[in-house]
Order: C-alpha cells, then structure tokens, then sequence
C-alpha cells in the first residue's frame, strides 16, 4: 500500500532506515540486493510513502545491525504490525508429483542472454514481495544454490542460501526458461523446470512439516507446474500436462493465489476445449471470472475462453456478446491490472485478445458457415499475428495455420493453401497440442469443400504423414 501522504509510522521508520543504511556506507541499490528488493522500494521506503512488507524490517535489522530497532518502529503502537501466519497447508499437497528425468549437477540450461535483471520479469511476480520490485541474485551463483536445494531434502538446515534468495533465484530461473523454451522453442527446458519443482514441492513440504505456511514455495510451485503443462503440451501430453495443471491449482489455491489460479484454469480451458467438451469449457472459463469479479484483467480473460466455448457450443449469440464484452475489458484495463497481468497490456495484450477472438469467430465460421463471421475471423487473427515477436515462431506457425483457416471458411480455399504452404512442414512435425489441432482442422475443411481444386490437391500431396 502506497500513500501521497506519508503515515507518521512509515516516515519514522524511513528516516531511520535512510540513517542506518548511511551509517553501513550501503547505497540503496546494495542495501536492496543485500534483503532481496529493488532499489525503488528502499527508496520509497526511505521517503515514509510505503509501509515495509511483512518481515523486511527484520531482515534489515539483520543487514544493518540495528538491534532490532527498526523491527520495533514497524511493530510499535500505531504503527503496521506484522500479518500472523497462516497455519500449515494439507501435508497431501506435498505428495509426488507427474514428470521424471534428471540433468547432471550445474546443468540447467540457463542463457546469460535471457537471465531477467529484476522481478517480476515474464508476469511472473516475486512470490514473497509480490509486484514491488525484488532484485534479482546474479546468475554466476545461481547453480549452486540450484545444486543445494536439488540435493537437500527440503529441510531449512540444508539450503545454501536464505529463503527469499533462493526464492528470487527460483523464479529468476522460471522466467529465463520461459524466454528459451515457450518464446525461442528451445526444448531442454523440461527437465530443468520439472526437476527444480519436484525439489521445490520438497521444500515446501519440509517447511509445512514445521507448522508454518509455506506460502512463497506454493505460489513458485503453482508457477513452475504452469509452465510444465504447457511444456509438455508442446510435446503433445496432454494426460501430462493436465495433471500439471491440476497441482498447480492445488498449490495456488492453498495460498490464494488469484493470478495463478486464474491463468490456470485458462490453461485446463484450453485442453478440454480440444476436445470437444464445450460445456467443460464454458464451466472452467465461469471459474476464471468467479476467481476475483472484482478484477478486470481476471472478468476480461473469463469473457475470452467464454466466447470460445460458445463458439464450440454454436451459440452464436452468446459467444458475440462475450467477444464484446471482452473488448470493451481489455480497453479498460488499468495500471493494477497491467501490474499484475502485463501479458494482458500492450502489443502482447492485443496478440493475446485478437487471436482469442479469431479462434472463437473461426469455429463459430464453421459451423454456421457465416463467411460474414469468417472475414472478421480473418481480421481478428491478421491482427493477432501481426503483433507477434519474430522469436515466438510456434505461435507464429500457430496463428498462421488459423488464418489460413479462416479463409477457408471464407471461400478462398487458395488463400488458405498460399498462407499455410510455408509452414506447413513445420507445422506437420510438431507435436504442439494447439498446432496439431489447427492443422487437422485445416485439412478437414479444405479436402472436405475443396478437394479437387488444384491447389488443394497439391496441398494434400505435399503432407508427409497420412491422415493427418
């Protein structure tokens, strides 16, 4: 919480951080990397315009050697006392958990290129400190403190490192594998996400075992299992990556974790709308808007996966209204909701959105057979694909698939095969989940309305595999 006005508790507390920090001969920056926060929050605190995060003071006593004075300040009458804690979580969220494969000791894959300077960084938020700003440990230490708590048994004994460090270091981690693998296509980054979450859930499990919430570990660990089920959704596993998904509400839930339970449920969305299931659908995107009504980013992404499963249930007039509804969201999103979904702002925002309502304006195209609704298809996913970074290339394939799609359900079987003749070997020897679907559908409808158009025919005969 941050004032105009600053409390008299928080500027009490600001000038004698600002003396003890000088007093140590620290800047704010060094200060900041010593508790694992940006610079930006010391200074605000300094300024009496925020009050300290719940056990910051204690750790700047511990850096400064105040004695426990500032702790003291924090805790004083009038002043903010500390949250209690939240007693343990069910020892059955800690039980073993879906993926297998080990890398040798130091290997994890991590591209100093693609190491983030602070948090959050990739929408992902410091598990402990939230949105604020935490600063980020370097990546020359980073395997050994992987390394530690790969080896430790989860207990606090064993770790190499402080709690919010090594958290810091996991999530630093989390969004440097999500640049290489779901942005680049790199595909190693599997066994290193799955590997840091097992140990990661081990740790909270020791944590838990003490009577003590482990709060920062579960929200990680709902990120981490995210990340995993859309990994293996790029190698096709869907029984897998489900699975994922399923922990990874477990985890959010126990800690109420409303980013991580929304975008969640947005991911199992996705898979049962694979298959077919549009009441399944529609039931987990009312679950993303039931999260948190009262955030718009959360209300506006439930509209998105609401309009698809409309489409999927040919309700023609259902899925309209919530492509409206979805719209007229994103254009008011505010700043609290760009904090805390950034992948929802901006030129990613508007790829996200427009290829969301292509999809659901493509399958609502054909079954209606409404060329109407298909050219605006057509716009939604052109508009899509032409905010999308060159590095996304699978998503690129992706979109470019739906596209071509759309104008088939257009009645331009030749534009379709011209869009999609380019990545059609790609798109054939992928095992992404989405881009096997958009292809199949691609094809259906082509052989299907088209099938002895010449371009058609060459198209069919350029697929490798059969059936396809």
């Amino acid at each position: 919480m941050e004032t105009a006005q600053p409390v008299e508790s928080w500027a009490e507390f600001g000038r004698r951080l600002r003396a003890w920090r000088r007093q140590a001969g620290l800047t704010q920056s060094q200060l900041g990397l010593k508790v694992g926060y940006h610079h930006s929050l010391i200074s605000r605190l300094e300024a009496g315009l925020r009050e300290p995060p719940a056990g910051l003071a204690g750790r700047l006593d511990s850096v400064l050697g105040t004695g426990g004075e500032l702790a003291a300040v924090v805790a004083a009458p009038g002043g903010t006392p500390y949250r209690p804690q939240r007693p343990p979580a069910d020892p059955r969220l800690f039980a073993p958990v879906p993926g297998g494969g080990e890398a040798p000791a130091g290997q994890y894959g991590l591209d100093p290129v693609l190491w983030p300077s602070e948090l959050p960084a990739e929408g992902l938020a410091c598990p402990l400190h939230g949105t604020v700003g935490c600063a980020v440990p370097d990546l020359a230490g980073a395997p050994h403190l992987l390394d530690g708590l790969t080896a430790s048994q989860g207990g606090s004994d064993g770790l190499p490192c402080s709690e919010p460090e090594l958290l810091h270091t996991l999530t630093a981690v989390l969004a440097c594998l999500i640049r290489g693998a779901l942005h680049r296509g790199a595909s190693d980054g599997l066994t290193t996400v799955e590997r840091l979450l097992r140990a990661l859930v081990r740790w909270a499990g020791a944590v838990n075992s003490t009577g003590r919430l482990p709060y920062g570990q579960l929200r990680l660990a709902a990120q981490y299992a995210q990340v995993a089920g859309r990994l293996r959704m790029q190698r096709g596993q869907s029984s897998i990556g489900m699975a994922w998904f399923g922990h990874g509400l477990s985890w959010a839930d126990a800690v109420h974790d409303v980013l991580g339970r929304a975008t969640l449920l947005s991911d199992v969305c996705t898979l049962v709308r694979l298959d077919r299931d549009a009441g399944s659908a529609l039931a987990y995107a009312e679950a993303i808007g039931a999260v948190d009504p009262g955030r718009r980013w959360v209300v506006t992404l439930s509209h998105l996966y609401r309009a698809r499963g409309h489409a999927l249930g040919h309700d023609a007039a259902e899925c309209r209204r919530h492509i409206s509804l979805a719209r007229r969201g994103f254009a008011r999103l505010g700043r609290q909701d760009r904090l805390e979904a950034p992948w929802l702002s901006g030129a990613e925002g508007e790829m996200r959105v427009e290829s969301a309502i292509g999809g659901a304006l493509r399958d609502l195209a054909a079954v209606t057979g409404d060329r109407v609704t298909a050219r605006r298809a057509v716009d939604a996913t052109a508009r899509s694909r032409a905010q999308l970074p060159p590095l996304m290339r699978e998503t690129r394939v992706l979109l470019t698939l739906r596209l071509a799609d759309c104008w088939a359900c257009a009645g331009d079987p030749g534009a379709a095969v011209a869009l999609a003749a380019p990545v059609l070997d790609e798109a054939v020897s992928s095992s992404e989940l989405v881009t096997n679907a958009e292809l199949r559908g691609l094809h259906g409808r082509l052989l299907a309305r088209w099938g002895d158009v010449p371009e058609v025919r060459e198209y069919r005969e350029r697929l490798p595999v059969p059936g396809i």
